[in-house]
């Protein structure tokens, strides 16, 4: 009997888990369809990816975007099957067709922008951006180009980042012959926008760093991060390459607040001390969260 009940309680969470993260996929979907059908779209402005050919088809037939939206992401949705998984595949599922809905009903929404290109481009962009990165933070996308990408990449010597680059070159190509020139210049910049809005809701607003200090001071400048900083530190032992000797490494997590406190402290330490900052896209469990400093 108790063996069922840790059975429930195991499962429980995981089932809110899914639940929320459906829930945020469809409100990113909402969001993302309400930046198409009320800012850019109605100011000739398109997207990239599966999205941006999507509205160009829908531009030049009588078909609702919603209808091209859904057709042209299914094989997408089966790529991302094989490449990520069932659970994305299933969330894929749900965004592209809350998406293609949306956008169906949200067809004659009135539009909050009219005519300022720059002001078009951006607040598209954002709400672009946010619909889309919400999706991709909780496991499902609504468009199918970055799994494309990775399916090519696979075939041929360039990175998924190239490959996406150059897809959205002949999309924004197409989009300069039926929105014009400076359709396609805005819709590329909107793209960017909704690009950089993406990577920030997915890797947040922490913009946490992980710092690794090799020195012969280690636990000088170890208890000096603890003290000052009120950050955790762990150590590492290691053996130098060229030397053979043994080291110990000094490894932490910092915000970027933090990065020019810790080179001073090192500085002040050991200033022959070897240090690299690498970004971290995100932060969980652990000792992460700042100690209070009296």
């Amino acid at each position: 009997m108790s063996e069922m009940n840790e059975i429930h309680e195991n499962h429980e969470p995981a089932f809110l888990s899914r639940i929320t993260s459906i829930l945020f996929i469809i409100i990113g979907a909402f969001i993302a369809a309400y930046g198409l059908e009320a800012v850019l779209i109605p100011n000739s402005v398109s997207d990239g990816g599966i999205t941006g050919i999507s509205i160009m088809l829908s531009t030049l037939t009588p078909l609702p975007l919603g209808l091209f939206l859904a057709i042209l992401n299914i094989p997408f949705i089966f790529l991302g099957y094989k490449l990520v998984g069932k659970t994305f595949a299933i969330n894929s599922i749900v965004g592209i067709a809350t998406l293609s809905i949306a956008t169906s009903l949200m067809h004659h929404i009135p539009t909050i922008i009219n005519g300022d290109s720059l002001l078009v481009t951006i607040s598209g962009g954002i709400l672009l951006g946010i619909g889309m990165g919400l999706a991709l933070r909780n496991g499902g996308a609504l468009d199918g180009t970055d799994m494309l990408a990775v399916l090519i990449s696979r075939k041929v010597p360039f990175s998924t980042g190239e490959i996406i680059l150059v897809i959205n070159v002949f999309i924004f190509i197409f989009v300069g012959f039926v929105f014009g020139i400076e359709g396609a210049l805005s819709s590329a910049i909107a793209y960017y926008i909704a690009s950089k809005v993406i990577s920030i809701i997915e890797t947040g607003l922490e913009d946490a760093k992980s710092v690794m200090i090799i020195s012969k001071n280690s636990r000088e400048i170890g208890q000096a991060i603890i003290n000052r900083l009120g950050r955790s530190v762990t150590y590492i032992d290691g053996v130098g390459g060229y030397t053979h000797e043994p080291v110990e490494v000094i490894y932490c997590v910092i915000n970027r607040m933090e990065e020019s406190k810790l080179r001073t402290i090192v500085r002040q330490k050991d200033p022959d001390a070897f240090v690299t900052f690498s970004d971290i896209a995100e932060v969980r469990g652990g000792s992460f969260k700042k100690r209070n400093i009296h």
